[in-house]
């Protein structure tokens, strides 16, 4: 079934008309009629939505990478001389709902922060209609990754950290019945998604892949307020001029809008719909400037933009890489706030582990009918099957008493390992041998009486814990973004990994695992991207992968430059991944390719440990050539199942 026929069948309006070249219309705030008027002209009827005013022109600051680029943006060196990596801990780490931080975390808080911008305006309770359009990304991947959903919940006042999840279905069921929807909780308005909500499989705004626009209108058709947003991946959703302001990084992640509101208009002194300037809607409402906002206003303690600074600031000052992030986050937060949150982090990482492993469901939602694994996988450990003699009873024949099997027989031998006849030598090589071959074969191998055994403890606990995570997001479960949702199992399963069988301190690791892999992640998300629809699944698991290196690296007592080794590792083996989700569901590869990238992470880590920090190849340098392998990489394998697996795995 196409793209579009499955989406239909799902009441979502899809745009299927072939791709055009169109500017489409930017704005850092919601703009609303009012202000369009004072300075353009008059909107009217039908023609509103058409009448904005447009451009061409390129983002002003830090544009991610687009695969319509055809050279580094000009004013790089610009950036870099002004711009450092440093954003909270708790904007990378933040816990939300699955599948999908960009396509799923991100549109619900995009719909929240526009219903809080119409109240902000005034203008909730004259709105009579609204139009949702979903561009790129968004909507190639967007059924299923659960992005109508997620919008709709947030256009209803709700956020990934709170909503509750078992009941998102059925109240998207409900508005498909009523043709109605509940803006912000409170104000009821006529909405049919069948009409209302349009994915634009065929058509991308020009900033970002993952775009979105929201547009009001009231009873006479005449467009109140619209704006766009950009989903960047991590849950974090910008728009042009939130992406970087007075030279530090500005994001659209804390629960109270105002103050998120207030955070990128003061920077930027954008005027709001009621004439005042960002700074002074800031000192007339005091109260509302959270910790969020603050952070904002706050240069960090100890900035860093590039791996080097890092490491020369910690080798400098005689910190680790987890202290330098522990005291930039005191200049934002008390101390008490700053460890209570981590452990908060942790907790919800742990509780997604556990859910997974003893989840009494079979099978993951969506077409593909998926088995869930770590139920299984994990009553085998506990069990200790993993611990018995492979083979043992299970294959017919019998050895001789030589320990020489006849001709096509296979078995076990009487100690319980497997004899030279296990596998045909006849067989393997396509000749026939001799009893007397076989026999000199049999005694070689026999002589080392080793007992096979099909798994290997410690890789089996990294990849039942990351499985176990990655099926929970599968299923809309809530789960921390790690720094995405599609790679939410990576950083759980190597720390739960660490503090189960190896760490002497939890309470202490836990942070400093947090901190360190939170440092690496500023250096991704500055240099390159998180976004798997700009990098592919580089930018999701390959990083996560780079991040529990370096944090299982820093636990383990290693050096900051071994430290940056082992990230830098981390992400080399890891380069040019391609993001090919089958269906546009976040399951296959999704939730093995997380099992792989921890075992990849704690294997990293320990070649790293057995050298003294020097390497040929720097963390900087392999996050410059990610960058530039994901600009060069096809669109059809970066989040949109138009390549690679998507289209040679059967559907049904």
């Amino acid at each position: 079934m196409s793209l579009s026929a499955r989406a239909f069948a799902r009441g979502i309006s899809v745009a299927s008309r072939l791709p055009t070249t169109r500017r489409a219309f930017r704005m850092s705030s919601t703009i609303t009629a009012q202000q369009w008027t004072s300075s353009n002209g008059q909107l009217s009827g039908s023609t509103a939505r058409r009448s904005l005013s447009t451009t061409s022109a390129a983002p002003q600051a830090d544009p991610q990478p687009n695969s319509n680029e055809s050279a580094p943006d000009s004013r790089a060196a610009e950036r870099d001389s002004t711009h450092h990596a440093v954003v909270s801990t708790f904007d990378l780490f933040s816990i939300g709902v699955g599948p999908s931080s960009s396509h799923t975390v991100g549109p619900m808080r995009a719909g929240k922060i526009f219903v809080q911008d119409l109240v902000q305006h005034k203008i909730l309770d004259k709105v009579a209609s609204i139009k949702v359009d979903l561009y790129g990304s968004l909507a190639l991947t967007g059924i299923g990754h659960g992005t109508p959903n997620a919008t709709l919940m947030g256009l209803e006042g709700e956020l990934p950290e709170t909503v509750p999840t078992e009941t998102i279905i059925s109240r998207v069921q409900d508005m498909h019945d009523t043709a109605a929807i509940t803006l912000n909780g409170s104000h009821r308005i006529r909405f049919n998604p069948d009409k209302d909500m349009t994915l634009h499989c065929y058509e991308s705004l020009p900033q970002h892949p993952n775009g979105m626009r929201f547009t009001v209108f009231d009873d006479n058709g005449d467009m109140l307020a619209t704006n766009e947003y950009f989903s960047i991946g991590g849950g974090f959703v910008v728009n042009e001029k939130t992406q970087v302001a007075h030279g530090e990084n500005v994001f659209y992640r804390d629960n109270k809008h105002d103050s998120m509101h207030t955070s990128s208009s003061s920077a930027t002194g954008e005027s709001t719909a009621t004439g005042k300037t960002g700074a002074g809607s800031a000192a007339a409402e005091p109260a509302q400037m959270d910790e969020r906002t603050q952070q904002d206003l706050v240069t960090a303690a100890l900035p860093f933009r590039t791996g080097k600074d890092l490491v020369d600031m910690c080798e400098r000052e005689g910190l680790s890489i987890a202290e330098v992030v522990y005291l930039n986050e005191l200049q934002w937060r008390s101390r008490e706030d700053v460890i209570d949150s981590a452990y908060r982090i942790w907790n919800v990482m742990d509780d997604s582990i556990r859910r997974g492993c003893l989840s009494t469901e079979r099978k993951l939602p969506g077409r593909l009918n998926v088995r869930r694994r770590a139920p299984h996988l994990y009553q085998n450990l506990m069990r200790g099957i993993y611990g018995t003699v492979a083979g043992q009873g299970l294959l017919s024949g019998a050895a001789n008493s030589h320990g020489a099997l006849s001709d096509g027989q296979t078995g076990a031998l009487d100690d319980g390992s497997m004899g030279a006849g296990t596998y045909s030598a006849s067989s393997l090589l396509g000749t026939a041998l001799t009893n007397t071959q076989r026999n000199e074969l049999s005694g070689v191998f026999k002589r080392r009486q080793r007992a096979r055994r099909p798994v290997l403890p410690q890789l089996d606990y990294l990849s039942v814990y990351a499985i176990a995570v990655n099926e929970e997001n599968a299923a809309g479960g809530r789960v921390v973004t790690a720094p995405t949702n599609g790679a939410a199992g990576v950083i759980p399963s190597v720390l739960k990994y660490h503090l189960e069988f190896l760490s002497e301190d939890p309470s202490r690791d836990i942070l400093e695992f947090l901190f360190t892999s939170a440092a690496i992640g500023m250096l991704y998300k500055r240099g390159a991207s998180i976004s798997a629809a700009e990098m592919g699944c580089q930018g999701e698991v390959g990083v996560a992968c780079s991040m529990s290196a370096a944090a299982f690296a820093a636990v383990m007592g290693g050096t900051p430059a071994q430290v940056e080794n082992a990230a830098e590792i981390g992400m080399e083996h890891n380069l040019g991944l391609t993001c090919d989700p089958v269906d546009g569901l976040v399951q296959i590869p999704c939730i093995e390719r997380n099992a792989l990238g921890a075992v990849k992470a704690v294997t990293a880590a320990q070649l790293a440990l057995q050298g003294d920090g020097s390497h040929r190849v720097s963390l900087d340098q392999v996050i410059e050539t990610m960058r530039q392998t994901g600009h060069d990489m096809m669109s059809k394998y970066k989040e949109t199942s138009q390549g690679g697996l998507a289209v040679n795995v059967p559907i049904c």
